[in-house]
């Protein structure tokens, strides 16, 4: 968050409008809609029994005393997005969030995932803004298995995915199409612009301009830039530029140009504040 807020701070972004993600009294209605209430209240329950220190709820995830509101604000950020790009507040909105959520799904927490934030944004922008179909595009190293997971049988949910593969959490193969909703896009390690690119025009925009959406939510994880620990894909800066240039042209053409980004991986710093840099400078170009 530290290393975002820096090159965020440089003149290029001084027009930028910040808000401070919210803790809304309402988010618990709108959690359930993607996630089973045993699994709220479990978050709940597993934060509120940490005093000090952190607590593992698997392998890789870990909460402390402040994880529930850090988990609502992220959720709460989600939220307040959709009530902007909906009424014409805001062109789009990108939401620095931690924790992720993108793996976290319906019944569990998992993959430093507590809520799936965009999930829930998504099922928010149908129930309250009568979005009748709303596209989540991930670009994340990993496979979001848990937004995959929660949008499996409803075919007026899209949800098309690059990552590499073999890589955790094991998800994300061709064959996967739940509704007929499901687009993904496995990567080999070692993959970079070419394969990068023609992958996201054939498995992702071909089927997401045909979907129409109302909507276009961005799962937008840094961690396939060349230089991250966490995974052997080779992209850079401006591949990341290249495809939010993709996604909000689909935007433009179906959705009024509507676009919510909430961010999900990047775990070299120079490399996720960089990214993060131009994502933000070409959803500002493009926004109007």
């Amino acid at each position: 968050m530290r290393a975002i807020d820096k090159v965020l701070e440089h003149e290029v972004y001084k027009d930028l409008v910040r808000h401070e993600a919210p803790l809304r009294d309402d988010d618990a209605e709108y959690i359930v809609m993607a996630h089973r209430p045993s699994h709220l209240q479990r978050m709940r329950d597993a934060v509120e029994g940490v005093k000090e220190g952190g607590r593992h709820i698997d392998g890789d995830t870990v909460v402390s005393p402040g994880s529930w509101e850090a988990a609502r604000r992220a959720v709460g950020a989600g939220l307040d997005a959709v009530d902007m790009v909906m009424a014409r507040e805001a062109a789009n909105v990108f939401c620095q969030v931690r924790p992720p959520g993108h793996h976290a799904e319906s019944h569990k927490a998992m993959g430093f995932c507590l809520f799936n934030n965009i999930a829930i944004a998504a099922h928010y922008a149908r129930a309250k803004h009568g979005a009748e179909r709303v596209a989540v595009v991930d670009f994340d190293v990993h496979h979001g298995n848990g937004t995959q997971q929660i949008f499996w049988s409803d075919k007026d949910l899209f949800y098309g995915s690059t990552h590499q593969m073999p890589l955790f959490p094991g998800t994300g193969d061709v064959s996967e199409t739940g509704a007929g909703n499901i687009f993904n896009a496995p990567l080999r390690e070692g993959d970079g612009r070419a394969t990068f690119e023609d992958a996201f025009r054939e498995r992702i925009l071909a089927p997401l301009h045909n979907f129409a959406p109302d909507v276009v939510f961005i799962s937008a994880g840094f961690d396939a830039h060349r230089d991250d620990p966490l995974g052997g894909l080779q992209l850079v800066e401006a591949d990341f530029l290249w495809a939010t240039e993709q996604l909000t042209g689909i935007a433009r053409r179906h959705a009024n140009g509507r676009v919510v980004s909430m961010l999900e991986g990047g775990y070299n710093l120079t490399g996720l504040a960089r990214s993060v840099a131009v994502h933000v400078k070409t959803l500002m170009e493009t926004g109007r």
